[in-house]
């Protein structure tokens, strides 16, 4: 069951990409995610008043459900969204790839989980294959204020998301309904990002298109409802580090479909992140024993 969920996560995130790119053609990026998360939650709430799953919550439920929305649904696409205007897309993807790590410190810290003796050599595998999966995006990058301030935002976003996870966890340790409250965290977020859209006047329904449509109705119900629901489960039953491993793999996938979709040219670097990626995928779930025996060398000393 958790591979089926973390393959599910993989490919549906992986994919929404291409929904991204189209979008942004036609909404702004604060529009664009406030329809998303918008449609989202109230697609999620008719199918749970439908079949009677809404579940109540607290006040104190409702506020860590909007601090959610703010990590997870909101600030994480400000971030990203305002970012790539001043680096390109395979530098965020490394800068993203942090999660594995803020997720796994995270998770000690909030609620004392212990870090797997497979994870750090499977992490620093990842790590550096998503460096070398994006080498000639890192490379071409020049360093100026801007770039520096774009590179900040993107790890704002990424440490935004890495506590959104902990606040799911949260949720499950006390026994709420993950889709309920799921649904009030794409809500808030959705409100949010509408302020933000109120703030910079800018236009809500702009000169719409099928092509963006269709983008946006991907991006609720399979990139979000979808998505979102299968990888908290995941947290809920691999651990937050282990779960966002999965987003080492996002760009593979993207990768793959743009070899097909946009005539994508391979090299050397990202063949060798490829399989550095899918070596780090092994050593966190096969766990072979002499990538634990030397992990427990290097935490011993």
């Amino acid at each position: 069951m958790n591979a089926v969920l973390y393959l599910a996560v993989v490919v549906i995130w992986g994919t929404t990409w291409i929904a991204i790119a189209a979008q942004q053609s036609v909404f702004s990026p604060a529009v664009g995610v406030f329809w998303r998360f918008t449609i989202a939650a109230l697609g999620l709430f008719v199918v749970l008043l439908l079949s009677k799953r809404l579940k109540k919550l607290s006040l104190q439920d409702h506020y860590f459900c909007m601090l959610q929305g703010l990590c997870v649904f909101g600030l994480n696409f400000i971030c990203f969204y305002t970012a790539v205007e001043y680096i390109n897309s395979g530098l965020e993807s490394v800068i993203f790839s942090m999660a594995v790590l803020f997720n796994a410190i995270n998770s000690y810290l909030f609620f004392k989980k212990k870090i797997s003796k497979s994870f750090i050599p499977a992490a620093i595998c990842g790590l550096i294959g998503i460096c070398a999966l994006f080498w000639h995006d890192i490379v071409s990058t020049q360093l100026h204020w801007q770039t520096l301030s774009a590179i900040g935002l993107c790890m704002l976003g990424t440490y935004g998301f890495s506590l959104g996870n902990m606040i799911s966890l949260r949720h499950q340790n006390h026994h709420k309904d993950i889709f309920t409250t799921n649904a009030y965290g794409m809500l808030y977020g959705a409100l949010f990002m509408g302020i933000v859209a109120l703030l910079l006047k800018q236009n809500f329904i702009p000169d719409l298109s099928t092509k963006g449509v269709l983008a946006v109705l991907y991006l609720a119900i399979f990139g979000s409802i979808i998505g979102f629901s299968l990888y908290f489960m995941l947290i809920a039953r691999i651990g937050a580090g282990q779960a966002a491993y999965s987003t080492l793999l996002f760009p593979l996938v993207a990768l793959f479909i743009s070899t097909f979709w946009e005539n994508y040219h391979w090299h050397i670097s990202s063949v060798l992140g490829v399989l550095f990626i899918l070596l780090g995928n092994w050593i966190l779930f096969a766990q072979p024993k002499y990538f634990l025996k030397h992990s427990a060398k290097i935490s011993s000393s």
